[in-house]
């Protein structure tokens, strides 16, 4: 009996190339396919949510961007062991495609398979192509976007299939909004892993100068670093506004779904979740982001005028509440930026990479 067809799929880094993986990866083996995951040591943290189904292998990957030169010196014969192991394993076990999400751990599985000639592509989440996917684009059969539009070298196109997003996000797609008015309302505050800070020092104190009778309705969630937390607290409290902050929201989905506007980073997840399930924005992409990827992000939603987007060089208080008062003294118009939302979400780009695949596997290879 025939085995059925092995999909490989290669990332790692962060949990920006994996969770988008992980979908994939669940996707796929709906389809009857055996999907094997490719990543090192710093991906495989990431990968506990990968279906039990999926076998991980660890391969030894190296950037030239971190450490000292000792380090940077060993990067080339890193890269070439990886290549070589990863080779081995394509000749002993052919996968009929490999797809890449971005992060140095993917390039031994992508040089393997453009060697070996086996069908490839590649995903990119963000509206800026990574350092890895750069190297790539011209060496895979296509090219998948998560963010659109994204910025490409001259002679490459891509097919927007969007990022996937969590089952949970998928249960709320274009959840019903409820506009601003004068009855209680939540806004949720993001910001990400990296550069929150900015958030704790700018939206405090853009709420407090809301009118009272906006104030009284409002209830905030805003995640902050933990060092932050406490005069995150003080600062809603010196403003009379109703708060919860947290480190960690586990229960994001739920809590977009039910606000009146969210104020967040524009990570690439982000900006879907947003999109997917539907609600007017405020972003702040943060500026530290390579190739300012994060402002391409912003983009997508701008674009069709369902967020307002503060470089952080404009984002103080003064501009973040006169924008607030707009949006939440205008119910007409915050539907209209949830509905804007709606129109670039994807809550199928998992099952649109699937298919992406399984016609990427039917081409011969080249």
């Amino acid at each position: 009996m025939a085995k059925p067809p092995l999909l490989l799929i290669a990332a790692g880094g962060t949990g920006g190339h994996m969770f988008p993986a992980q979908a994939l990866a669940e996707e796929m083996l709906a389809r009857g396919w055996r999907v094997k995951l490719s990543t090192d040591a710093r991906g495989a943290r990431y990968a506990g949510g990968f279906p039990g189904a999926v076998r991980i292998e660890k391969v030894r990957a190296a950037t030239f961007a971190r450490g000292g030169m000792a380090a940077k010196l060993k990067v080339p014969f890193l890269l070439a062991a990886g290549c070589l192991r990863a080779a081995l394993g394509m000749i002993l076990d052919r996968p009929r495609a490999v797809v890449g999400f971005g992060g140095y751990p993917s390039i031994p599985a992508l040089s393997a398979a453009w060697a070996l000639r086996v069908p490839r592509m590649i995903h990119e989440q963000n509206g800026v192509l990574g350092r890895v996917n750069q190297i790539f684009a011209r060496r895979v059969n296509a090219l998948a976007c998560g963010t659109w539009p994204t910025e490409m070298p001259a002679g490459i196109e891509g097919s927007f299939t969007g990022n996937p997003v969590r089952g949970a996000v998928r249960e709320r797609a274009a959840a019903g909004y409820i506009p601003p008015g004068d009855y209680p309302m939540d806004l949720l505050v993001i910001g990400g892993s990296q550069g929150a800070r900015i958030l704790s020092d700018v939206v405090p104190e853009a709420i407090a100068a809301l009118p009272e009778a906006i104030k009284r309705n409002l209830t905030v969630a805003h995640q902050a670093r933990e060092e932050d937390i406490p005069r995150v607290v003080a600062a809603y409290e010196a403003g009379g506004v109703a708060a919860e902050i947290a480190p960690f929201f586990g229960d994001i989905p739920r809590r977009l779904s039910e606000c009146q506007l969210v104020i967040s980073r524009a990570g690439a997840s982000s900006v879907a979740d947003i999109s997917v399930i539907g609600r007017p924005a405020v972003l702040i992409p943060y500026a530290a982001a390579a190739a300012n990827h994060q402002a391409a992000n912003a983009r997508m939603l701008s674009g069709v005028d369902a967020a307002v987007v503060f470089p952080e060089s404009q984002f103080t208080p003064d501009a973040l509440s006169e924008t607030l008062y707009s949006i939440l003294t205008n119910p007409k118009a915050a539907e209209t930026m949830a509905r804007s939302a709606l129109k670039v979400g994807r809550p199928d780009a998992a099952s649109a990479l699937a298919e992406m695949v399984e016609t990427l596997a039917r081409k011969e290879p080249r």
